[in-house]
């Protein structure tokens, strides 16, 4: 078992669910709360990575970040060395993908707060920014939970758009994903299923968390 691409796909999956809950939360906030007739394409952009390719999106991403692009350039200015084929590509890659498993979430959670809640808040003088964070996120914290947490899961088994940004260099992009299909392209099955197993308890696990959170089994039932 490669734990070496193990420890890798867990810190960019956390790195990546981080820096989506950062983003994710404005972001989630103005499609929930803007009147813009026009909203529908930005949860269009939003929504687009859950039926785009992974290598078109991989692909796009690879050009914007190339040596000749303006963020290629700026990155090899400031550090010296290309972003194309490195960590910091496949955290941005990662971040494109998974948004919307982090955004979609989280916005429903906060389309289901009752309005006369906030509203009562900007009643008693406070700002939309202390309602945001003292009654509106309190209130979606199970959704905002399972965006997190779904963001995380969904970056650790990434296959198809790491590969294209970051290719396959052991202990600086090689993930697990790739780990187990170099493992089958080696004929090491046995390593593979044991990395596949892993892979699949960890999945049944988050996605049987996630339902938890949404379906509250531990939650006394209401007396009728």
């Amino acid at each position: 078992m490669d734990w070496t691409a193990i420890a890798l796909s867990v810190r960019l999956a956390a790195i990546v669910a981080l820096i989506l809950l950062v983003i994710g939360l404005p972001i989630a906030y103005w499609l929930t709360f803007s009147r813009w007739r026009g909203r529908f394409l930005i949860e269009a952009i939003v929504a687009l990575p859950l039926v785009l390719p992974p290598t078109v999106l991989g692909l796009y991403v690879l050009v914007a970040i190339g040596s000749q692009s303006p963020l290629g350039r700026a990155w090899m200015a400031w550090t010296g060395h290309g972003l194309a084929f490195t960590f910091e590509a496949l955290v941005i890659a990662s971040i494109l993908y998974s948004l919307p498993f982090a955004v979609q979430p989280i916005a429903s959670a906060f389309a289901q707060v009752d309005p006369s809640l906030l509203e009562a808040s900007a009643t008693l003088g406070a700002s939309r920014w202390r309602t945001f964070l003292r009654v509106l996120v309190p209130l979606s914290i199970d959704g905002i939970v399972t965006g997190g947490v779904l963001s995380f899961a969904h970056t650790l088994g990434e296959f198809g758009v790491v590969l294209m940004v970051g290719g396959n260099l052991p202990g600086v992009t090689r993930t697990v994903s790739i780990a187990i299909y170099d493992q089958v392209q080696a004929f090491q099955y046995e390593n593979a299923n044991a990395t596949a197993l892993l892979l699949l308890v960890f999945s049944f696990g988050v996605l049987a968390s996630v339902y938890a959170i949404r379906r509250k089994p531990w939650a006394v039932p209401a007396l009728s």
